[in-house]
């Protein structure tokens, strides 16, 4: 008996050992998998940004950011995008304007106020509607808006504002999850009511994460093509600069793909320099995001 008791445990020693190399194996074999992976898509995202900077290297100018276009027989992409990118800039500014503080309000809403089942209801509808193809929301306002009324600037900044609201609202929610609760506890010991609690406590705490997942919905919006191609298109040769939004207003996008389109080595390398200035545009706008972002979690972390 004595002998067996003592092979036992040497056995399960050996037994627990080979379950421990085997766990230690299968993590280094996950983690490196993981690291793989991580390193693929930082490779991708270099790779496309290399291939778009090369290919734009021959149109890519100080003039062809400040001029309008002035097409000729022998260049149809001669002169620049200027009236381009503020056309894109109008239209994001719209976008902005009506989609942010609907999104906010929403968001305090469902976070501060609503019945859970309320909260859970529009948090299932605000991620259905952030999946709807946004050519389906081009195609509802080209019906609800442009049918019988013609295209413009109005009708983009629209479709825009329906593709970044869900978003925005999406990231005011999480945000505002992430508010520790005592702040609110605070508050009503001191006696004061809720939407005084929410405007002077909550809000101000987590200004950083709602600036962050406002500045990711200008991102998504910055480079929709579908939408803007049904309601505010831009025609190769455009000229001139646009600001009125109740009529088509030129934008960067559209111009991308009409440009894209032409057959000349010309229009096709200023297609190439326009995607350069889009991609300049969103990584500026998220690197912005991502340092909102981190002062607002050292914030509500501290």
């Amino acid at each position: 008996m004595s002998t067996a008791s003592a092979v036992a445990p040497h056995k399960s020693r050996l037994v627990g050992d080979g379950k421990h190399k085997r766990r230690k194996a299968f993590n280094r074999f996950m983690e490196g998998l993981s690291t793989f992976a991580a390193v693929l898509a930082v490779a991708v995202l270099v790779l496309v940004i290399v291939d778009v900077v090369l290919k734009a290297a021959p149109a890519i100018s100080f003039n062809f950011l400040v001029q309008n276009p002035h097409p000729t027989f022998l260049n149809p992409a001669a002169g620049g995008i200027a009236n381009a990118i503020i056309g894109s800039a109008i239209l994001i500014a719209l976008a902005s304007a009506i989609a942010i503080p609907i999104a906010i309000l929403v968001g305090v809403y469902t976070s501060e106020f609503a019945p859970p089942q309320i909260e859970s209801a529009v948090r299932f509808f605000l991620d259905i509607l952030n999946g709807v193809p946004t050519i389906i929301t081009g195609i509802f306002i080209f019906g609800l808006l442009v049918v019988g009324s013609g295209q413009s600037g109005w009708a983009g900044a629209i479709a825009l504002a329906i593709i970044m609201l869900p978003i925005v609202a999406r990231s005011v929610q999480e945000v505002l999850a992430l508010v520790p609760g005592s702040l609110r506890e605070a508050g009503l010991a001191l006696g004061l009511r809720r939407w005084r609690i929410v405007l002077r406590i909550i809000l101000p705490t987590a200004a950083g994460g709602i600036i962050t997942g406002a500045v990711l919905g200008v991102a998504r919006v910055a480079g929709e093509t579908a939408p803007l191609l049904l309601l505010s298109p831009t025609l190769v040769g455009t000229v001139g600069t646009q600001v009125d939004p109740s009529k088509p207003l030129p934008n960067i996008p559209t111009t991308i793909f009409n440009l894209a389109d032409q057959a000349g080595k010309q229009t096709v390398a200023a297609a190439w320099a326009s995607a350069l200035v889009l991609i300049a545009f969103v990584l500026i706008v998220s690197v912005t995001a991502r340092t909102f972002n981190e002062r607002s979690r050292r914030k509500l972390g501290g």
